[in-house]
């Protein structure tokens, strides 16, 4: 099972300093999200200052860039790296695009098959200067007089899609290079819930399941005291919780009740970095990596043989920059003895 990583900065040189240290620890892959950062701009400071690692986006946004610049970037940062990057995409969700992009969302499932198609193409084909047309239910593309006068590293770029709902996530078994999970996501989710969704797509496609690398995201927070690092992964859950989106998924884990009581605090007007402290210890042991090293090197375990690789990342929701900084040095002390650096 391939370990990777999900580093954290302050800074971009932060950034890029904890994607080194990834890097000499024997991560596969570090992967850059899109939230108070710009993914691709993130992975391509990375690429430039990594040298063997896989670098990744999990995720950048579909829909918000249109699919020529998403494919321009995914070439410039595969340039960059020398052919180590993978383009991890997701749709998001519905008030993000609209109220914060004034970005089209529709039926995001048919809308992410529009726009993969265009960048698969325009990866592939752009340098040869052909005229590309597409009249989709979303995207209405014609690209003529336009070519790209750089011969890519690759004209094939590993495409993985996100997603935890059943119809996004047999897409992913369907035409994705691979998937990626939800920030929380426990081993008995991708056993009885994801997996046969992947293995649906899979089978549409006719392609055997060697074929899709199913990425596992992994908030890991380690500490001496398992109650300390239990409490630095309870935000992540507390923000989560408070969105009725996920009722179904804290139903099927036995949470539904919790998830209730954290949704009336935060209705009585508890701060949001306040909301771990509503979490309780059994919430955190049942979504996320916490605990001892020990601890969390056994709970990783439990994912081998249902995931081909795994994504740890430190804890960031209603924490200090300081806490997430030595939740960070733990977890990248720990990689060397999951990838045998150590």
């Amino acid at each position: 099972m391939s370990i990777t990583y999900g580093p954290w900065g302050e800074t971009l040189e932060e950034l890029v300093d904890a994607g080194r240290r990834a890097e000499a620890a024997g991560a596969d892959v570090i992967w850059v999200p899109e939230l108070h950062r710009s993914a691709t701009v993130g992975a391509a400071a990375l690429a430039a200052g990594t040298s063997t690692v896989g670098v990744g986006t999990a995720i950048a946004l579909a829909f918000t860039r249109s699919p020529m610049v998403t494919a321009l970037e995914a070439l410039d940062v595969d340039e960059m790296s020398g052919g180590r990057f993978i383009l991890g995409i997701g749709s998001g969700v519905q008030r993000l695009n609209e109220d914060w992009h004034n970005a089209q969302w529709g039926k995001p499932v048919a809308h992410m098959r529009e726009t993969i198609g265009i960048i698969r193409h325009f990866i592939a084909r752009s340098h040869l200067g052909e005229r590309m047309t597409v009249e989709g239910e979303y995207e209405h593309i014609d690209i003529r007089g336009y070519q790209r006068p750089f011969i890519p590293v690759r004209t094939e770029i590993p495409i993985y899609i996100a997603g935890m709902g059943p119809i996004m996530t047999k897409l992913s078994g369907e035409i994705g290079d691979g998937w990626i999970s939800h920030e929380l996501c426990s081993p008995k989710y991708l056993r009885e819930q994801l997996l046969p969704w992947l293995e649906e797509g899979l089978a549409r496609s006719g392609r055997p399941r060697e074929k899709l690398d199913v990425v596992v995201s992994a908030a890991c927070a380690i500490d001496d005291d398992p109650k300390i690092a239990k409490r630095w992964n309870a935000g992540l859950i507390g923000f989560y919780a408070t969105v009725k989106t996920y009722a179904e998924f804290f139903e099927f884990h036995g949470l539904a009740a919790e998830q209730e009581a954290i949704i009336e605090k935060f209705r009585s007007g508890i701060s949001s970095d306040d909301l771990g402290d509503e979490v309780p210890d059994h919430m955190v042991d049942a979504l996320t990596l916490a605990g001892t090293a020990e601890q969390v090197r056994d709970r990783i375990r439990e994912y081998e043989g249902i995931a081909d690789t795994v994504k740890l990342t430190p804890p960031t929701h209603g924490l200090s920059a300081d806490i997430t900084r030595k939740a960070q040095n733990q977890i990248l002390e720990m990689i060397p003895v999951l990838t045998g650096k150590k």
